[in-house]
Order: structure tokens, then C-alpha cells, then sequence
């Protein structure tokens, strides 16, 4: 268990909850395995089908760990360096729990429309839990907050959001995406790379 947390560094673990993984979703993971390296962190895709293949780019990613038991499996008796991030919560997740929490847990796919609080079925285990406001997020997008509050010591009031982004197709058809997305430095929704195009059209190869 050597690889999921040291001392220097966090690991956010998705719980993956679904029998398949789609395109969006798998660049939404890509996404977060890449920022987690560049970040110092692990990345750790949980409760993995054996017979999903899971794509290679994600499983090039040296910080990245691809798991076939569950988080329970893997922490069950030990869940007190755990935070999972829960909607339901009471308590905003602040830059104080990167102190307390070693381990960052999430329910995928979060980003359904409307939610389908998949985190239900991590909230029945007893992790300790914090929320990201009461705006449904997409999985990366909940990651990437979580790693900026706790890494970077930033409050969750003092981050930038775009709600529900309206994306342009072509010069006469849009497309709103209902989600909450941190903004860039340009004011942009940050997104997974390419993922516009995979949107539209196309499967994750």
C-alpha cells in the first residue's frame, strides 16, 4: 500500500461505480491522472471491473494506480486519513483538512444530470466526509478543487467557478454544459484536453 500515500503526498482515489467507462469520463480520469503527477500526488481508479480496459494513456501515467477492490476493500480498517468528498456533507472541505487527510475520496462518475448521488453508496461506509459547495461538479472538476484547496492552501469561497457553460459547436448551435468548472486564468472553464471534440462526436481510443 506503499504507493497510495507517503508522508509528502495526497492521493485521490475514484471510486469508479459504473460496469463501463465512456469517453467523457475517460478523459475526465485522464485529466486527473496527469494534474495528480504534475502535483506530486497518486491517482488511484478503484473498484474497476476485470474485464473493463481501462484506456493506456491513463494507465501511462506513472502516479496513477488502476485497482480492482474497492475503497473498502483497500481502507476498511483503517478510515480515519480519509476524506470523502459528499454533497451531503456538513462541513465545506478547507485548507486546514489537508492537515488531517492524507487520502481524497470520490464517487464516479459525479457528473451526471440531473445527479444520481452515487456518493450514497461510499456515504453508508463511515469515511469522514466534506462537500465542495452545493453545485454538482464533474469528477475532474471536484478533484482539481479538492487539490487546490488542500495542496495549495486556497479557501473554497476564493476560487473562480463558471456555472453551466454554454460551449459553441459552430456559428449557428451551442451546447450547455450543466456543471460546475473552475475557470483558468482567462476566465475559461478548465476542461479535459480535446475534450470538446469527444463530446460531440467521438469514442476515447
Amino acid at each position: 500500500m506503499s504507493r497510495f500515500s507517503t508522508s509528502r503526498s495526497k492521493t485521490y482515489i475514484v471510486e469508479h461505480l459504473d460496469p463501463e467507462l465512456g469517453p467523457w469520463s475517460a478523459l475526465e480520469y485522464l485529466a486527473i491522472a496527469k494534474e495528480s503527477e504534475e502535483n506530486g500526488a497518486i491517482f488511484c481508479l478503484s473498484s474497476v471491473a476485470k474485464d473493463l480496459t481501462v484506456p493506456q494513456q491513463i494507465q501511462n501515467v506513472e502516479s496513477t494506480v488502476i485497482e480492482t477492490r474497492s475503497v473498502e476493500e483497500l481502507y476498511g480498517k483503517d478510515k480515519s486519513h480519509i476524506c470523502l468528498l459528499d454533497p451531503a456533507a456538513t462541513n465545506e472541505l478547507s485548507p486546514d483538512d489537508g492537515t488531517q487527510f492524507d487520502i481524497f475520496l470520490f464517487g464516479g462518475i459525479l457528473g451526471d444530470d440531473p445527479p444520481r448521488d452515487r456518493t450514497s453508496e461510499l456515504r453508508k461506509k463511515g469515511f469522514h466526509s466534506r462537500r465542495l459547495g452545493p453545485v454538482q461538479m464533474t469528477t475532474d472538476t471536484a478533484v482539481r478543487v479538492t487539490r487546490t484547496i488542500v495542496q495549495q492552501k486556497v479557501f473554497l469561497a476564493d476560487i473562480i467557478f463558471i456555472d453551466n457553460p454554454e460551449l459553441r459547436i459552430d456559428q449557428h448551435e451551442s451546447t450547455e454544459m450543466p456543471f460546475r468548472y473552475m475557470a483558468d486564468e482567462k476566465g475559461l472553464p478548465i476542461m479535459p484536453d480535446v475534450g470538446f471534440p469527444v463530446l460531440l462526436q467521438g469514442p476515447f481510443e
